[in-house]
């Protein structure tokens, strides 16, 4: 009877153990601990995108998937190492085409405007590496709004 009640503590004590140690996929303590480490003021949408008003520019243009934006952007990896800066430059992209982080964020702002993104997994890359982004990274984009058509 006590090797059988030895042998469920031990099992159930493998178990606590395997899921304490779950990684954080979705990257939300993450970005939370990068967050208060900053001392970012960033809000946080539904859909679990954070981001900060840099600046929210002017007009009162209706973006939507289908919008054609010319940005300047740097995207970062949250240890500070940038991955894509658009080679310095001004790039014109259809907001659909974009990772789904960048089409719940920069609606946010405005012409001339300037927004920060902390985008979790789910709404960058997912599981998936793409060049010098590694599955399941957290993403810091600063994105400068310059022309919506």
């Amino acid at each position: 009877m006590i090797n059988k009640n030895l042998k469920y503590f031990f099992s159930i004590l493998c178990l606590v153990v395997l899921f304490s140690c779950k990684k954080d996929t979705d990257g939300i303590k993450e970005i939370e601990a990068f967050i208060k480490k900053n001392n970012i003021e960033a809000v946080k949408d539904d859909s679990g995108l954070y981001y900060q008003i840099i600046k929210p520019g002017t007009g009162s243009a209706k973006i939507t998937a289908s919008s054609t934006i010319t940005i300047k952007y740097e995207g970062k990896l949250l240890n500070g190492k940038v991955f894509d800066n658009g080679g310095g430059v001004e790039r014109s992209f259809i907001l659909r085409q974009l990772i789904q982080g960048w089409q719940i964020g920069v609606p946010k702002i405005q012409k001339g405007g300037e927004i920060r993104l902390l985008v979790p997994p789910s709404l960058g890359y997912g599981d998936t590496s793409a060049g010098d982004i590694p599955a399941n990274s957290p993403l810091d984009f600063t994105i400068k709004l310059i022309n919506v058509q």
